[in-house]
């Protein structure tokens, strides 16, 4: 037996491949998803014995996802729905202040709310927050004021000038008496042996997201934490585009940076508080103590409607991708959008185009000079389509713009961490908060404006007649966009 399998062994390795390999085509069919991604995983497994057995092992399994959602346990429903409880609004109350807001048009408020994690909160104040120099006065004034807890997540953190300073601020806290917790990205952030020592024995919680064995070579690496939230006492919340790092503060010799965050009191900061919990819930490893100081009843009056719209690899629908393309179909006038990657799956390049074409001015800001080769003209390769359907499309010049923002309409605006980019859209965990109020959007408005002011708007005709060395590196790019 065992000398006719020595004498047939190349044989009975390719049978046993093309068994597995069979099984493995059987299960990706059952899945049901893209079709060119079936397909491509089909043709591996079948043309490539062996070897497309193990591209399938290691980038179709989706091993990390399912780690993800069987490790992920969420604070029990019971919590979730007392949570909610305390801060949404009577749905018809919700849907009669977004249809007065929104022209008669729920659609956002209804499909966010549908996962009965982000319900419509109503009484909130909102400062928008321009660049990290606005950013980080603000919460240093706020951090310095804390009284019971101090809440942290980010993608990310590091302990550089202005890192530091956060970081002797969040111990001075902790020494006081403060509960800090910090959530932070694994691959993203960097801390010193001797930052961590002196948190911890400060009396910070710390935990990595998701920890790799070698963070510096998986800058790209699946399934990151890329929110960045702060939560004070349950009464002040932060959420956008600007990490913890020096580069995000604008110095003289440093290159410009343009970002945008925002500063909520109110109901709204209940529920980035709740989706700090379930994080914290899954990084700490432990069932996580509520203390209802977290979630104080709130003292604004002022009426800003907002949802804190959250997804991820843990959520069953794209919530943010999802909300986006409802804001751009229902829009009548304009939809304004800000992005520093904008490598758009088929539904959002479909619902711009249509727009468009549909006489809704849609533009589009995105960083004349990109911080990945591969990224830049990956964005490149989805503009021809876009400028064909009359899309206005203008690429900032005056630094790197990083703001993650979208405007409709002059009643709707969202602001978080999310790009416009599949892997926002599919793979990492966000956050952003959408805002139905009238003079948020106005000062979102002037600001688009400014930033057009610093941006170049691009020639349709010489686009299109731009090099073919120009298309074959965006052609070569975009085959890797789910990755960048």
């Amino acid at each position: 037996m065992w000398a006719y399998i020595s004498d047939h062994l190349w044989q009975f390795l390719l049978g046993l491949n093309y068994v597995l390999a069979l099984i493995a085509a059987v299960t990706i069919l059952l899945k049901n998803i893209n079709p060119t991604k079936t397909l491509s995983y089909l043709i591996a497994l079948l043309a490539f014995p062996f070897v497309g057995l193990i591209v399938y092992f290691f980038f179709g399994q989706d091993y990390r996802k399912f780690k993800i959602f069987k490790k992920k346990n969420v604070l029990n429903q019971r919590n979730i729905r007392d949570w909610a409880q305390q801060l949404v609004l009577n749905k018809k109350e919700a849907y009669d202040i977004g249809s007065h807001l929104l022209n008669g048009n729920t659609k956002i408020i209804k499909l966010i709310d549908s996962e009965k994690r982000s319900p419509l909160t109503l009484n909130n104040k909102v400062k928008i927050l321009i660049n990290g120099e606005e950013k980080f006065n603000s919460l240093f004034a706020d951090l310095k004021e804390a009284k019971s807890s101090i809440h942290l997540e980010y993608y990310i953190i590091r302990d550089d000038e202005i890192g530091t300073k956060i970081i002797n601020l969040l111990c001075e806290k902790a020494a006081e008496g403060v509960s800090v917790k910090i959530n932070y990205d694994s691959v993203a952030s960097s801390f010193s042996n001797q930052s961590i020592s002196f948190l911890k024995n400060s009396g910070v919680e710390m935990f990595p997201f998701m920890p790799v064995y070698f963070p510096k070579f998986a800058s790209k690496a699946n399934y990151r934490n890329h929110r960045k939230m702060v939560i004070i006492d349950g009464k002040i919340g932060y959420v956008g585009g600007i990490n913890i790092g020096d580069e995000y503060i604008n110095k003289e010799g440093r290159r410009y940076w343009r970002d945008t965050h925002i500063r909520i009191e109110g109901q709204a900061v209940g529920m980035l508080q709740f989706h700090f919990s379930l994080d914290w819930d899954f990084v700490s490893e432990n069932d996580i103590k509520i203390d209802k100081s977290w979630f104080p009843e709130t003292e604004v009056s002022n009426k800003i409607p907002i949802q804190i719209a959250a997804s991820g690899p843990d959520t069953e629908w794209a919530n943010i991708m999802e909300a986006m393309f409802t804001a751009i179909n229902s829009a009548s006038r304009y939809v304004y959008i800000t992005t520093p990657y904008f490598i758009p799956n088929d539904e959002i390049s479909l619902a711009l185009s249509t727009a468009s074409k549909s006489g809704v001015d849609v533009r589009l800001i995105i960083p004349k000079s990109c911080d990945s080769w591969a990224a830049k003209y990956a964005t490149y390769s989805y503009l021809e389509k876009l400028l064909r359907a009359g899309v206005k499309i203008y690429l900032y010049e005056k630094g790197n713009i990083h703001a993650k923002t979208m405007i409709v309409d002059d009643v709707f605006t969202t602001i978080g961490t999310s790009n416009m980019d599949y892997r926002s859209f599919h793979i990492n965990f966000e956050v952003n908060a959408l805002i139905y109020d009238e003079d948020i959007t106005k000062q979102m408005l002037e600001i688009y404006i400014d930033d057009l002011q610093y941006s170049e708007q691009v020639d349709a005709e010489r686009w299109l007649n731009r090099g073919l060395i120009q298309r074959l590196k965006e052609s070569f790019c975009r085959l890797w966009a789910p990755l960048l």
